[in-house]
């Protein structure tokens, strides 16, 4: 285990900016992954336009940001364990999410939560990763992935498609 991975570290492996940078800090590093942390905020940007007429439940964490949060906490794990020539900002690599298998939702977080991601790095080839790995509030799983699949390319080559 290393130490623990704070903001500009992840700013530098990262692209995602605000209002989409989805990892705060990472606390733990294992040859096998990482346990990641992003706290929700009342102040996050999904809320805007909220009155104070809406119900809790509305405040629940969007589930596309939640999988957005785990696949950058999965894609630090992957470029911490790669070392020198990470994709990150100036690399020209873009890390891309591909898709997700096996996911059950059993929970929600709200503002004032910490969602904590235990990221398992379960396979890396040729430019392409698959991770798994539970998302917990205050030690409730709210989410397993079974299988999230990402990978890097050249953003150059991506630019060509806009």
């Amino acid at each position: 285990m290393s130490a623990p991975v704070g903001q500009e570290a992840i700013r530098g492996l990262l692209p995602q900016r605000f209002p989409l940078l989805l990892v705060d800090r990472v606390v733990e590093v294992r040859p096998d992954g990482i346990v990641a942390e992003k706290a929700v905020t009342a102040a996050e940007w999904c809320y805007a336009g909220l009155d104070e007429t809406t119900p809790p439940e509305a405040y629940a964490y969007p589930v596309a940001l939640l999988l957005e949060s785990f696949g950058q906490a999965a894609a630090l794990a992957w470029f911490l364990r790669s070392g020198a020539g990470v994709p990150g900002p100036g690399s020209g690599l873009l890390p891309l999410f591909v898709g997700v298998r096996e996911l059950r939702l059993s929970g929600a977080a709200y503002p004032g939560d910490v969602l904590r991601h235990d990221v398992r790095l379960d396979k890396v080839v040729d430019g392409a990763a698959v991770a798994s790995g539970t998302v917990t509030v205050g030690g409730r799983t709210t989410a397993v992935i079974g299988e999230l699949i990402a990978a890097v390319r050249p953003g150059a080559a991506l630019a060509e498609l806009g």
